[in-house]
């Protein structure tokens, strides 16, 4: 089983939105049980709460369901409970490896590394465009989905 943990800032626009459409898309294609996928923040500002009303509805226009997510905070210790932990920005990034204490094990990754766009997943926070955040993040998963079928996650 491989284990993917996806991580923001706050942990209820972007890490959820990447944790549930990976959830969807693995579910569609018939292999939910090849995967355990979660998502964290790597702040505690958000600790608790749901997921941000604009991003559950943007999921749920897409018929994907996020019921019962709270944001919590990702440890040191999910850097060697799971096996790929992936960044919605280059600040997460930034702040995984503090917390991590480095990438020893390179685990560590940006979403839209996998589209070869090299670039941070729109962050709807600040532009209010849960849109453009959708496409970041459906294109990042299905690249991620396709690097782990073809061994290069």
């Amino acid at each position: 089983m491989t284990r993917i943990l996806f991580v923001c800032h706050g942990n209820i626009c972007r890490s959820p939105m990447a944790e549930f459409v990976m959830k969807d898309m693995a579910a569609r294609a018939g292999r939910a049980g090849e995967f355990y996928i979660a998502s964290a923040a790597t702040s505690a500002e958000e600790l608790g709460n749901g997921v941000y009303p604009p991003a559950r509805r943007m999921l749920a226009a897409h018929g994907i369901g996020c019921g019962g997510k709270t944001a919590r905070q990702m440890t040191r210790q999910d850097y060697r409970d799971f096996d790929l932990l992936i960044g919605m920005d280059s600040a997460n990034l930034r702040n995984m490896r503090r917390i991590c204490g480095g990438d020893e094990e390179d685990k560590l990754r940006l979403l839209l590394d996998y589209t070869g766009q090299g670039r941070d997943v729109a962050d709807p926070w600040y532009t209010g465009d849960f849109e453009a955040t959708w496409r970041d993040v459906n294109a990042g998963c299905r690249a991620l989905l396709a690097a782990l079928d073809a061994g290069r996650a």
